[in-house]
């Protein structure tokens, strides 16, 4: 049974997403398109006077920029991941994969089993990224490594120009209907050389590989297959086939002969033949439903300096490549999902194509953004119209963290004390002097505060001296000052 939301649809929380994903009920999301930092080294700022002034983020990392604990739990229950810290090649790498890797976990839980995500890159990171998105969602579910040319031609002194982005795929099958594309003239006057009262058409073959001793291997029109080694293979199945049989032969599908199917395209027309008598397939531009786009986008522009939905926003992204990816792995009514929302991109899209949608930013600005965009012309491409003050009423605007409810009723964490006794032996996590039970008390891993439970595994055993000196603080820092007694 699929847990119900623990929140409502149009919430923007400005949060660390971390906290906010640890309160997320699991296999709540249908889809997740993250944006974050790259590692980039630099810094970022909206420009004074624009929609987005205002938001700004840091894009350099240290080890003093992450949790230790992140690190030692990835050591003890993800051995996978932790394998891929250890591959990174500077502390400025590993604390920004284990920034990461922290999060992309959480992600992996909220996500449906049937869900999708697309994690957007560059070449900073993006071999590294690879390597945690396969130890989290494992090999078997990469679909994809997309590559969006967000650029044109740039000059980098002593190297290739750096033009493009990445997209890391995993999940579900895409929705290839939805995302199709028109072909190009390009396209259309090279490949589509022929014309009748149909209208363009192409040439296509109408026999496979390999002899047959079968039907498929019997004279048609005057014409054996077998005589240049291979068999009939007259198209059932397919966007073609489909077309055939609604559009011009009904029952077409339905005739399991090869040969009468051969007849019956015969006699529509739809078969043509050359000077030395073998018959080809007349395939119709008419029937092209358009392409699904490969794996290198080119035909996406970034948001250009007088693009009108541009805000402003350092490392916006464009409306058409977030409208091709929901459209792409979600259907209307899914849940859509930005841990890093920014200038709420995401969720701009998502709404105009009727998804439900949560993001999630540091920065409060996100949740001005994503009013101010939703409230303009989003709704009028749909051709309708909107009541300002419903749209401002519908969107939620969060500080807290969501508690999730999936977990059922938890004993307190004192029932749990027994078991933990046994599992550290009697020792205490932190200093790892041994204690007898009563004078050892429970304590949260990760605080509540932070997006952590009451369940058994975010629990542990620290004597009272420990306890004390922790407070609400990490563990990084009781072992700091424990090694400075």
């Amino acid at each position: 049974m699929v847990p119900p939301l623990n929140w409502k649809p149009r919430t923007i929380w400005t949060a660390d997403c971390l906290y906010v994903l640890r309160g997320m009920n699991s296999a709540s999301v249908d889809l997740i398109y993250l944006d974050p930092p790259f590692n980039s080294k630099a810094d970022y700022a909206a420009p004074i006077g624009s929609i987005a002034a205002g938001a700004a983020f840091r894009d350099t990392w240290s080890l003093s920029d992450v949790d230790a604990e992140w690190i030692n739990l990835m050591e003890a229950r993800h051995p996978a991941l932790y394998r891929v810290l250890l591959a990174a090649m500077t502390d400025s790498d590993k604390a920004y994969l284990a920034y990461m890797a922290a999060r992309i976990l959480e992600m992996r839980r909220v996500l449906k089993p049937t869900g999708s995500i697309y994690l957007h890159c560059d070449d900073t990171a993006s071999a590294y990224l690879r390597l945690v998105m396969d130890a989290v969602f494992g090999r078997g579910n990469f679909r994809n490594e997309i590559v969006w040319k967000r650029i044109g031609n740039h000059n980098d002194a002593g190297r290739f120009g750096r033009t493009n982005d990445r997209l890391l795929f995993y999940g579900a099958p895409i929705r290839r209907d939805a995302v199709r594309v028109p072909l190009t003239d390009a396209n259309v006057s090279s490949k589509y050389r022929h014309r009748d009262g149909r209208g363009r058409y192409r040439k296509g073959d109408l026999t496979g590989p390999g002899v047959s001793q079968g039907e498929a291997g019997r004279e048609w029109g005057g014409w054996n297959p077998t005589s240049i080694g291979r068999c009939w293979s007259v198209p059932r199945t397919g966007d073609y086939a489909a077309w055939i049989d609604r559009d011009v032969v009904p029952g077409y599908l339905t005739e399991p002969s090869i040969l009468a199917r051969l007849d019956m395209l015969h006699e529509a027309g739809l078969i043509a033949f050359t000077r030395n008598g073998t018959p080809e397939l007349k395939r119709y531009l008419a029937a092209n439903p358009g392409q699904v786009p490969p794996d290198v986008w080119t035909d996406i522009p970034p948001v250009n300096s007088q693009a009108r939905e541009r805000v402003g926003y350092p490392t916006q992204k464009p409306l058409a490549l977030l409208d091709r990816i929901i459209r792409a792995s979600s259907d209307p009514g899914d849940m859509v999902l930005d841990p890093f929302c920014g200038c709420a991109t995401t969720c701009v899209a998502a709404h105009a194509l009727d998804r439900k949608w949560t993001g999630i930013d540091l920065s409060p600005k996100a949740a001005d953004l994503v009013v101010e965009r939703i409230r303009g012309d989003v709704r009028k491409a749909q051709g309708e119209v909107v009541q300002q003050g419903r749209i401002w009423r519908e969107i939620i605007h969060r500080t807290d963290l969501p508690r999730r409810t999936d977990l059922g009723p938890l004993p307190h964490p004192r029932t749990h004390k027994t078991a933990l006794y046994g599992i550290q032996s009697g020792d205490c996590a932190g200093c790892r002097e041994h204690f007898h039970a009563r004078n050892l008390e429970v304590d949260h891993i990760i605080a509540r505060e932070k997006g952590g439970t009451d369940h058994a595994e975010n629990l542990q055993l620290l004597c009272g001296h420990c306890n004390r000196t922790k407070g609400d603080r990490g563990m990084e820092y009781l072992r700091a000052k424990l090694q400075l007694r």
